[in-house]
């Protein structure tokens, strides 16, 4: 891997570049040239512009410590809501979203960036929701982590419907009335 001022060069360089040329303009060549690296130091860690935009895509949502951002304030209703509009702000932001999308293209055609996005975000994501439920003493706190997500991705992904406050408010209830049937 990658040093970590090399790994955050490439990972910046990467993200200017989609953000301008988009996903399909991405080259190994663009991406160290960006960095200032050389090209083989790219390929020892990753194997595509794409795993290297999926990397830095992963990063941006992790913490110093490399843990999945979940609040923990005490307030189960307040965490869930700010969890749900922090991943609302992200889909939804113009300058990521094409990003995202391409991104997500990617992994739904590479089984290796698929294993990748499950072990390095999705599962500790969803465990660390589903311990914000465990705390709450909830029954069946990892399928509560995955009736909160999935409807923001379903949203997101097939365009049905536009994000807004009221709807987060609404849905993070409904889940909440879920865990306590």
């Amino acid at each position: 891997m990658a040093r970590a001022s090399t790994r955050q060069r490439v990972h910046r360089a990467v993200l200017e570049l989609a953000g301008e040329v988009g996903f399909g303009g991405l080259t190994m060549e663009a991406i160290a040239a960006r960095a200032g690296a050389g090209k083989q130091t790219l390929y020892r860690s990753w194997t595509n512009p794409g795993a290297i935009l999926f990397d830095a895509l992963l990063d941006r949502d992790r913490g110093d410590a490399g843990d999945a951002l979940v609040p923990d304030t005490g307030d189960l209703r307040a965490d869930l809501v700010a969890l749900a509009s922090g991943i609302v702000a992200e889909l939804s932001d113009p300058a990521s979203d094409r990003l995202l999308r391409a991104a997500t293209a990617q992994v739904l055609t590479d089984p290796d960036l698929n294993l990748e996005l499950l072990h390095r975000l999705l599962e500790p994501q969803m465990r660390a929701i589903g311990e914000r439920w465990r705390i709450a003493d909830v029954d069946a706190p990892d399928e509560l982590a995955e009736l909160l997500v999935g409807p923001i991705f379903h949203r997101w992904l097939l365009r049905t419907r536009a994000f807004d406050d009221a709807w987060l408010g609404r849905h993070v209830d409904r889940v909440l009335a879920a865990a306590t049937r």
